[in-house]
């Protein structure tokens, strides 16, 4: 795969954009993701953090085809504190 140079959550697009050093621009509509794989409200909260937080990550997870299971572990990022 091509170095990437940037990653960033778009809000106004509602996407994970990637821009690759050979000009490559790659955009993961976050909609679709989460209407794909936030079953539950742990899951929405949870891709909603990564989102937020770590937008490689989350860009890594869907690529790799890995956000399945990524969720079934229960992370719990996005949980409120009591």
């Amino acid at each position: 795969m091509t170095k990437l140079l940037s990653c960033r959550f778009n809000m106004d697009t509602g996407c994970v954009e990637l821009l690759l050093r050979d000009g490559t621009t790659v955009a993961i509509d976050c909609i679709v993701i989460e209407d794909e794989y936030g079953n539950t409200p742990a899951q929405r909260a949870e891709l909603n953090w990564l989102l937020y937080n770590k937008p490689l990550e989350y860009a890594q997870l869907v690529l790799g085809e890995e956000m399945e299971h990524y969720l079934s572990l229960g992370c719990d990022h996005g949980r409120l504190g009591d």
